[in-house]
This record gives structure tokens, C-alpha cells and sequence, in this order.
């Protein structure tokens, strides 16, 4: 069990992009977003819970009788027990890679002046790439890491800000489950022909295009997909 079958259809794509957009709903409230049978919901969403992207939690309602149930993005891994093994999944990666490849270099050059946390938090965002099947490609020097389109991007067809909205905030949750000073830049889809980007950065540098670039930071533009 991994990342990549968490959002391995189209259709748990979508209720994460509903449950991102409308945290605390129900179920048959992310049904209707999603458009989809109530009973495949409850299926798909059991599966992103199974996978640590979502977590259940009782609403308070001040009635009687038992509270319903509503639904979360994970950003915190004490609401998952998957996505804190995941998170320690890993640390454990990182360790091995190093004893296997002494003196490699496995992170960005740049993570060194941030500390232990940003190297916690670079592995984290890693091994859900690579679990993804993204193909992940740290840069050497840089907090830019090139991979492969994602899968929910291919599924979800044309809507680029769909697939890129739902991805960039995985990102940032993932991100945001360990301390540490890294945040979100931007996601860059398509710079190549069959490669995307994530950038990151130090959570307080101030985005040197937000005043001269108004769009998306999830998006810029690029070659289109093939």
C-alpha cells in the first residue's frame, strides 16, 4: 500500500479536492461534490484515510444520539496513524540511503543552513514523490525538485488547476506535518516536455512575483502536455 494507490482513480482525486476545499463535510456532502453513489464515496474515502491524506473526526451538534462524522485533510500526523508512519518511513529511507551512499549528496546543497527539521521535511515531501511514482529529482544546490507529471494530473485530463490545486496542497500539508522552515513555492507543471517542478523555500522569504506576477503560484505556464 503506498501514495500512489491512495489516488490511483480519478474519482478519490476528486473527493480530496473536495475535502480539501470544504473541510468538516460530511459524506454525502463530498458525494455530491464529487458526484458520485454514496456507498463509493464512503469506499474511496476510506482509502484516503487508509493512505494518511484524510482523517474522521465527530462533529459536535449539541444534539442527542450518536454525532456525525465528518472529514478533514490531514496537517497533522497525531490525526493519522498512516501519515505518521509515513513520516517515519521516512527518516528510516534516509538513514539507509546514507549508509548505502556515504558522502552523497541526497539533498539540496541549500538545506544545509536550515537544519535538521528542513532535512526532515525534504525527506518527507520525497518519499511521498517517489511513492507517487513521480520520479523525483532533487536539485544539487537549489530547493527545487523535478519529477515526473502526477498521476491525478493525467487522470483528471485538461483541468490543469484541479490536478495542480489538489497536488500543491498535499505539498503544503505534508510540509506542514513536521516542524521545520520549508513551505510551498510554487509548482511548475510542464517546464519540460514530460517533467514538472516544485519549488520550495523558507517559510517568511517573500515571493519575488507575487507583486508582478498575478497568477496562481501552483501554475506558470510551460510546454503543453503531449
Amino acid at each position: 500500500m503506498n501514495d500512489f494507490r491512495g489516488l490511483a482513480e480519478v474519482s478519490r482525486v476528486l473527493l480530496l479536492g473536495a475535502v480539501q476545499n470544504h473541510p468538516g463535510s460530511r459524506l454525502k456532502e463530498l458525494a455530491d461534490e464529487a458526484g458520485l453513489h454514496i456507498n463509493t464515496a464512503r469506499d474511496h474515502l476510506r482509502v484516503l484515510v487508509d493512505e494518511g491524506f484524510v482523517y474522521l473526526q465527530s462533529e459536535s451538534t449539541g444534539e442527542r444520539g450518536r454525532p456525525p462524522m465528518v472529514y478533514h485533510p490531514v496537517d497533522d500526523p497525531e490525526s493519522n496513524a498512516a501519515a505518521a508512519e509515513r513520516i517515519a518511513r521516512a527518516r528510516e529511507h534516509h538513514e539507509v540511503l546514507c549508509r548505502l551512499a556515504p558522502g552523497a549528496e541526497l539533498r539540496p546543497a541549500a538545506l544545509e543552513e536550515l537544519g535538521d527539521e528542513a532535512g526532515d521535511q525534504f525527506d518527507l515531501l520525497y518519499e511521498h514523490l517517489d511513492d507517487s511514482g513521480m520520479e523525483p529529482e532533487p536539485d544539487a544546490e537549489d530547493l527545487r525538485i523535478s519529477l515526473a507529471p502526477c498521476p491525478h494530473y493525467r487522470m483528471v485530463g485538461e483541468d490543469r488547476a484541479i490536478a495542480c490545486g489538489i497536488h500543491a496542497k498535499i505539498v503544503r500539508d505534508l510540509l506542514s506535518q513536521v516542524p521545520g522552515p520549508l513551505e510551498l513555492d510554487r509548482l511548475q507543471p510542464y517546464v519540460a516536455e514530460s517533467r514538472c517542478q516544485i519549488l520550495l523555500r523558507q517559510r517568511g522569504c517573500p515571493d519575488p512575483d507575487e507583486t508582478s506576477d498575478p497568477r496562481p503560484t501552483e501554475e506558470t505556464d510551460g510546454p503543453d502536455p503531449q
